[in-house]
């Protein structure tokens, strides 16, 4: 199970490349926001590809820009971050993906229902990606995202912590990394103005936002509560990272990055414990 965070999912990162480099596998994964965009890459064996592309793409403002968000409504430049990257610069191994028999899984919000989506993702294709691009989609510097005739943005909104549906689709030894400290809670945002002016068109998802901090943290107490009770197993960052959610500066993204990679190494003795009860 792994959370969003924008940039932060550099801890993400870190701990999925660890788990990788030491042969530990999974029947399946669920992936919301960052967690889906980087995520991906334990399904196709990638080991360190969404580090490389996003130092790469640091300060590119082909990769995320003012200029793209004032003439297209995204902060990150939609055709460029979700299609040029993985199919050109840093390209996505879409055979190892689908060969891969773990089951991936994407979280979007339809933005007319203001309910959950559940994709599953067993090959990567343009409406595919978009997919992706759908579960990290934020309101204000994004636009919802048009693909398989829904109207699509964040999976944060409706399920930013979604154990439960891990836990529904039958799954029993879940690993749930987070990208913010334990103790963490969500507050509303100091822009509600400004979102529900973004929104107007979507009033279903200007009602997840008001209700987002409240869903955010029930979800926390849960996932708290089941790994008191051994039904999953938390990674998480020690402290607040130091990175923001559209971080440019390649020395926090490493370190971050780094973050996650020492705080998997040092569960490591637990991981295989737990996945082997």
């Amino acid at each position: 199970m792994l959370e969003g965070g924008g940039l932060r999912g550099m801890f993400t990162c870190g701990v999925l490349d660890v788990l990788m480099d030491c042969g530990i596998t999974f029947d399946g994964a669920v992936g919301v926001s960052a967690g889906a965009a980087f995520g991906v890459n334990i399904k196709s064996g990638q080991r360190g590809r969404a580090l490389r592309y996003n130092l790469q793409m640091a300060g590119d403002k082909r990769y995320m820009s003012l200029r793209s968000l004032l003439f297209t409504g995204n902060l990150f430049n939609a055709e460029f971050c979700y299609h040029t990257v993985p199919c050109e610069i840093d390209i996505f191994d879409v055979e190892a993906y689908a060969r891969n028999p773990m089951e991936f899984i994407a979280v979007c919000t339809d933005v007319l229902t203001g309910e959950p989506v559940y994709h599953v993702m067993d090959h990567i294709d343009y409406d595919e990606l978009e997919w992706i691009r759908a579960s990290a989609s934020l309101p204000l510097v994004a636009q919802p995202v048009h693909v398989d005739g829904r109207v699509l943005l964040d999976g944060g909104l409706t399920d930013s912590i979604p154990l439960k549906f891990m836990q529904g689709k039958g799954y029993e030894r879940i690993i749930t990394v987070l990208t913010q400290p334990l103790g963490y809670r969500k507050t509303l945002s100091k822009h509600m103005g400004l979102l529900k002016l973004a929104t107007r068109k979507y009033p279903k998802v200007y009602e997840c936002l008001l209700k987002r901090p409240d869903m955010y943290n029930a979800q926390l107490d849960y996932v708290m509560n089941e790994a008191a009770q051994g039904r999953t197993l938390i990674i998480a960052p020690t402290e607040k990272l130091d990175v923001g959610r559209v971080e440019m500066k390649r020395k926090k993204l490493q370190k971050v990055y780094d973050e996650g990679c020492k705080v998997c190494e040092q569960m490591l003795p637990q991981i295989r414990e737990y996945l082997r009860e």
